[in-house]
């Protein structure tokens, strides 16, 4: 036995909370993450402008959070405690202030502050008044003092945010079916930003490999490759068999032997989907759809179409060598190809679908006094009770972006074991009525990240789980300009 380990373990849990992980997520996505949202907006062009003007454009600009507060029916604005919204049944909430600029023919005409709603504030996170206080200050702010937050105030109710389990995105799975049109079936989630797009590839009986995704319903791989700009069919040989040439590429080959160039494949794929307007803008319309919804992570400008097209080589090439030399097909249990959504990856979620409905109500709003020739400023068309309204809803209800239900739940205080079990908790998004036996088991990549006790009996079993005591989720972020030039110092080349 370690002498001292009480004092150890007592170190390790002042440096290392138990929902630190959680805390650390929910201030990362105030930091950056409603950043990167407005910037993923742009700009927001009006179709319907003032007639003596030729251009107007709305900018949103810089975003923050200030600290929880509340103005009293009397008009005075002051900060607010988590015990004060407990008792009157308010909300632990912060404002959002953001920067928005009016550019009327490119030169800037109004610029102004905008309060556009409040943001529920996480306990013990960095925006809460709570954040730093000493064991006394607390007391006196009537919170408990071993109180380890990770949680929020919503309407004098104690939600928290389940941690959410999803199979990792951007991973080519290629899962045994043994019955059916095909044998082996090859599965991508292709995410970034809003998109969540599912990419499935197969081999039908005829040898072929196909490709379906959104309108896109088995589509030859390789008219999609040669669609996207690589249509030098040494050039496909060379980049997914290399110097072998398998009978299975040959049969593919000679399938989409007619489509000699990109415009013979883009002109193949749009009578796929029917598209059966004049030659140009068949063209344009499917090249829209190619770039918007094939691999969104790797871009959704014209640019990115090579690399595209590089890519689902690689794609094929996986897909050949694991059914052609039996390579072990990868284990969708591994907790490598797990991905955990902590509260500020399910804020974000909720919060770009409410942005969504803003931008929209600005434009409404916008173009409605437009046409009634009654407009003066874009300040008095931002209504900050939609997005209030919308996330507290969200966070109240437990009812998330996407239609998932559950997702905040109200905080269990039978005792402190059951408050904290709650706040460690993990969930899977598989349904409880089917059997996933594979996903209900306990696999060895869990030792050290999930309890293997903690999960209820019946129909949840395995699927509603815990983290270990001592578990912590990382977050690294990789910033993609360094690890381009430490690739590039390995003596690795673009490939584009």
């Amino acid at each position: 036995m370690v002498n001292n380990y009480k004092e150890l373990i007592t170190a390790y849990f002042r440096e290392y909370p138990f929902i630190e992980s959680n805390i650390n997520s929910f201030n990362d996505f105030i930091d950056r993450g409603l950043q990167k949202l407005i910037d993923e907006v742009g700009d927001i062009v009006p179709t319907i402008i003032p007639q003596e003007v030729e251009s107007f454009v709305i900018k949103l600009k810089k975003i923050w959070v200030e600290k929880p507060s509340i103005t009293e029916a009397d008009g005075s604005k002051r900060d607010i405690l988590p015990s004060e919204a407990r008792l009157r049944g308010l909300t632990y909430s912060a404002p959002i202030f953001l920067e928005v600029s009016a550019y009327v023919d490119d030169v800037q005409r109004e610029s102004f502050t905008s309060m556009i709603g409040k943001m529920p504030i996480m306990l013990k996170s960095k925006y809460c008044h709570l954040h730093g206080m000493k064991r006394d200050d607390l007391m006196k702010s009537g919170e408990d003092p071993d109180d380890v937050g990770g949680y929020f105030v919503i309407n004098g109710n104690e939600r928290v945010l389940i941690t959410v389990e999803d199979l990792a995105s951007n991973k080519l799975f290629i899962e045994y079916k043994g019955t059916g049109p095909s044998e082996y079936v090859g599965r991508v989630f292709s995410e970034m930003g809003s998109y969540r797009i599912p990419h499935i590839l197969e081999q039908m009986k005829d040898g072929v490999f196909y490709l379906s995704f959104t309108r896109f319903r088995r589509i030859p791989v390789l008219a999609v490759i040669k669609s996207l700009g690589l249509a030098k069919e040494q050039e496909i040989v060379k980049l997914i068999a290399g110097d072998a040439v398998s009978d299975a590429l040959f049969t593919n080959l000679y399938h989409t032997a007619d489509l000699k160039t990109e415009e013979d494949a883009l002109d193949f794929l749009a009578k796929k989907i029917g598209i059966t307007q004049p030659k140009e803008i068949k063209m344009e319309r499917c090249r829209e759809q190619l770039d918007k919804y094939l691999l969104p992570h790797l871009g959704t400008q014209a640019k990115d179409r090579l690399t595209k097209a590089y890519n689902l080589c690689k794609l094929v090439r996986r897909f050949m060598m694991t059914i052609d030399e039996n390579l072990p097909l990868p284990d969708k249990d591994h907790y490598a190809n797990k991905r955990l959504k902590l509260s500020g990856d399910l804020l974000e979620d909720l919060m770009r679908a409410n942005l969504r409905s803003l931008v929209q109500d600005i434009l409404y709003n916008f173009q409605r006094s437009v046409k009634r020739g009654k407009f003066q400023s874009i300040k008095i068309i931002i209504r900050d009770e939609l997005l209030t309204s919308n996330i507290k809803s969200a966070l109240a209800t437990g009812t998330w972006a996407g239609g998932r239900k559950g997702i905040s739940q109200n905080m269990d205080r039978t005792n402190i074991f059951a408050s904290y079990a709650h706040l460690l908790r993990v969930v899977s998004l598989l349904t409880s009525t089917q059997e996933n036996f594979a996903a209900r088991a306990l696999h060895p990549t869990h030792w050290g990240r999930l309890c293997p006790i903690e999960t209820p009996e019946g129909t949840s079993i395995g699927l509603r789980k815990s983290f270990a005591m001592l578990s912590t989720v990382s977050r690294a972020e990789v910033q993609e300009e360094k690890l381009k030039k430490a690739l590039e110092g390995c003596g690795l080349k673009p490939v584009a």
